[in-house]
């Protein structure tokens, strides 16, 4: 589909749905930095996608087993795309994965984004995240674990934090995370005020305070 599907489907889905206001608990500095967002299934990254103020320089995270029409099948029965124990489980579970297969990747390779991978390929997910903010972009990441349908555990995955330490290496400066809550019953994108990876210090020291501050504020809490 190209990147021209993406500049068509934007404004589509801008008309066709709910505005959404921006909140800012600290006004934003403009800089490289990551919007660390909530999911609200696929409601988040949609909305961050196409409404959020900064999305033309924004950079979205996607799951590299949903932009491979082979492995989106299974990427999908596992992703609780249904409520398990449905009366309609044994039909959706043949027909939903295939559909989605058919349709999903070419529509999420249109759009300006990184691949994520599990593998010892996350360096590239990890070089292609630099590039972007060297050159002034942002990326936005959904950092949240499914725990059944519509639903997510209260902590967060965290091994991407690691790129604040690969960011600094690499400009010299500490990485800026905006936490995001996508509240979709207000119509509004609720911005706290950043966090910081601190560079002096060693991952493993900060991880779980940084997991922390950034699940508050994914929840939407005020970060005092």
């Amino acid at each position: 589909m190209g990147k021209r599907f993406y500049k068509f489907i934007v404004p589509v889905i801008r008309g066709c749905t709910h505005r959404m206001k921006t909140e800012w608990e600290t006004p934003f500095e403009e800089g490289p930095c990551v919007f660390v967002g909530n999911h609200v299934g696929a409601i988040g990254p949609v909305d961050m996608c196409t409404k959020f103020p900064l999305w033309q320089k924004s950079h979205p995270w996607i799951n590299a087993g949903m932009l491979d029409a082979k492995e989106v099948p299974a990427y999908v029965r596992q992703d609780y795309w249904w409520k398990p124990g449905s009366f309609f489980e044994p039909v959706l579970n043949v027909t939903v994965p295939y559909m989605a297969a058919a349709v999903v990747p070419p529509i999420l390779r249109s759009l300006p984004y990184i691949p994520v991978y599990h593998d010892q390929r996350i360096i590239v997910t990890m070089r292609e995240s630099i590039k972007a903010m060297k050159k002034g972009d942002y990326l936005i990441i959904f950092p949240e674990q499914p725990s059944g349908w519509l639903s997510h555990h209260t902590w967060i995955n965290t091994a991407w934090l690691r790129l604040g330490e690969l960011w600094y290496r690499s400009s010299g400066r500490a990485l800026k995370l905006y936490p995001v809550h996508v509240d979709y019953k207000r119509h509004v994108f609720k911005v706290a005020s950043p966090v910081w990876y601190d560079p002096s210090r060693t991952f493993e020291s900060q991880e779980q305070e940084l997991a922390e501050k950034l699940a508050k504020g994914l929840r939407g809490e005020a970060s005092n």
